[in-house]
C-alpha cells in the first residue's frame, strides 16, 4: 500500500478502534455503575447487551446503506452519533436511561466496522485487500483489547462517567479524521487510491492530491437508493447463493473465538485468583496480538493464500485453548499470557480474511456482503457465550476450552474443502 491507502486505513481503523473500546471498556466499569445507579451487578449487565444487540444486527443495514448514500457520508454521520450518544451514557440519572443511551450508541456503532471493511476495499487493489482489511481490523480490535485493561483503571482514576466523556471525546477526534477523507465518496468508483497506473486526481479537505484508477466499488450516479423489501431479498440472496460457506464460518468463528474470549476475564478471576486489574492487564495482550496479526495478514496471504491465513488463525486459535486448559489444570495464569495473544491472533487472521472473501461475492454492494459477516461474527459471539455458560456448568473450565478446540478443528477442515481457493 502506499503512503495514503495506509492514512485511510489507519484513519478508518481509529474510528473501528473506538467504537470497539466504546463497549469492551464498559464491562470492568459495571462494579462502579452498579453501586452508583444502586442495582445489583447481575442487572447491569444489560448495559453490555443493550450495546451489543443492535451493534450486530444492523451492521449489514448500514452496510447497505452507505452502498446507496455513500460510505464516507454516512460514516460521518454515525461516528458524530456515537461520539454524542457516548457523552450522554455519562448523564443518565438511571439504569433505565443509561440502557436507552447504549442502544442508541450501538445502533450508530453498528455501522462502523461494516462500512469501513467495504470502503478500504474499494480503495486499494485486490492484490493489497488482504492486508488493508487486517491492518484495519488490527487496529480497531485493538481497542477491544486495550479498553479490557484500561477501563478499569479509567474507572477507578476519574469514575465511570468521566470515563464515557473520555470516549467521547475520542469519537469526536475520529469524525474529524473522517471528514478529512469526503473526496472518497466523490470518487468512489473510480477505482483503487494511488494506483500505479492513476489516471484520475482528486483533492482531499486537506488539499493533499489522491489518485485514483480502475475498476472499483459503486459510483454516486449508479447508486441504488435503500429499500427495506430489496435489502431482506438481496442478503438472503447472499447469505444462502454459492458464498453460504464463508459466512457459516463467520458465524462459527463468532461461536468459538467471542465465545471464549468472554470468558477469560470471569475464568482469570475464578480460577487463577487475578484481580479484575490483572485480568484486564493479561487481556490487552489480545488487543495487541491483533495488532501484529493484522500488520502481517498481508504477507501470510502472498506466501499461503487466503485460505492459508485463515488455517494459520485457526491453528493459533486451537494453541489458545490447550493453553487454557493447562492454566485451568496448573491454576497458573501465566499460559493464559500467551494463550490471550494466540486468541487475539487466530481471531484478527481469521475474520477479515473472510472479510475479503465476502467482498468478492457482489463487488457492487460489498457494504451488504461485509456487514453480513458483522453480523454472523457477532450473533455467533452471542451464541457462543450461552453455550459456553452450558459448558462450563457441565464440565467446568476444562470442558470449554478442549470443546472450542475441537470445534476449531472442525471448522478448519471444513473451510479447508468448502471456502473459495485464491
Amino acid at each position: 500500500m502506499t503512503p495514503t491507502q495506509k492514512k485511510i486505513v489507519v484513519t478508518l481503523g481509529f474510528c473501528g478502534l473506538v467504537s470497539a473500546a466504546d463497549n469492551w471498556f464498559v464491562s470492568p466499569a459495571l462494579p462502579a455503575i452498579a453501586q452508583t445507579l444502586a442495582i445489583a451487578p447481575a442487572a447491569a449487565t444489560i448495559i453490555l447487551t443493550a450495546y451489543l444487540t443492535p451493534y450486530g444486527l444492523l451492521q449489514p443495514v448500514c452496510g447497505a446503506i452507505g452502498d446507496a448514500v455513500g460510505r464516507v457520508r454516512l460514516l460521518c454521520i454515525i461516528v458524530a452519533g456515537l461520539a454524542v450518544s457516548t457523552v450522554l451514557c455519562a448523564a443518565a440519572p438511571t439504569l433505565e436511561a443509561l440502557v436507552v443511551a447504549r442502544i442508541v450508541t450501538g445502533c450508530f456503532a453498528a455501522g462502523i466496522i461494516s462500512v469501513n471493511q467495504s470502503l478500504v476495499g474499494s480503495v486499494v487493489s485486490e492484490e493489497d485487500r488482504q492486508g488493508a482489511v487486517g491492518l484495519l481490523m488490527g487496529v480497531t480490535f485493538t481497542g477491544q483489547g486495550l479498553s479490557a485493561g484500561l477501563g478499569g483503571f479509567i474507572c477507578d482514576l476519574v469514575g465511570w462517567r468521566a470515563a464515557f466523556i473520555c470516549f467521547g471525546v475520542l469519537g469526536t477526534a475520529a469524525w474529524l479524521g473522517v471528514r478529512r477523507l469526503r473526496y472518497l465518496d466523490e470518487m468512489d468508483g473510480a477505482g483503487t487510491v494511488d494506483t500505479a497506473d492513476a489516471s484520475v486526481s482528486a483533492i482531499d479537505a486537506a488539499g493533499a492530491g489522491v489518485n485514483a484508477a480502475g475498476a472499483g466499488a459503486v459510483g454516486p450516479a449508479e447508486r441504488e437508493p435503500f429499500r427495506p423489501a430489496a435489502f431482506l431479498r438481496h442478503a438472503a440472496q447472499i447469505l444462502f447463493g454459492p458464498g453460504r460457506a464463508i459466512y457459516f464460518v463467520a458465524f462459527t468463528t463468532g461461536i468459538i473465538f467471542l465465545g471464549v474470549y468472554g470468558f477469560m476475564g470471569t475464568f482469570l478471576a475464578e480460577r487463577c485468583g487475578l484481580s479484575s486489574t490483572q485480568a484486564g492487564l493479561l487481556m490487552m495482550f489480545y488487543g495487541l496480538a491483533c495488532l501484529a496479526g493484522g500488520s502481517i495478514s498481508g504477507r501470510i496471504g502472498e506466501a499461503r493464500g487466503q485460505r492459508g491465513v485463515i488455517a494459520v488463525g485457526e491453528t493459533s486459535g486451537v494453541i489458545a485453548t490447550a493453553l487454557l486448559a493447562v492454566s485451568t489444570i496448573t491454576g497458573s495464569w501465566m499460559p493464559a499470557l500467551p494463550a490471550a495473544a494466540c486468541l487475539g491472533l487466530g481471531y484478527i487472521l481469521v475474520q477479515p480474511t473472510l472479510v475479503s472473501f465476502s467482498m468478492d461475492i457482489d463487488p457492487s454492494h460489498t457494504g451488504l456482503c461485509t456487514g453480513l459477516i458483522g453480523l454472523g461474527v457477532f450473533a455467533g459471539g452471542g451464541i457462543g457465550s450461552s453455550l459456553g455458560g452450558i459448558a462450563i456448568a457441565g464440565g467446568g473450565y476444562l470442558a470449554l476450552w478442549t470443546i472450542a478446540g475441537v470445534a476449531l478443528v472442525a471448522q478448519a477442515i471444513a473451510g479447508a474443502r468448502f471456502l473459495p481457493r485464491k
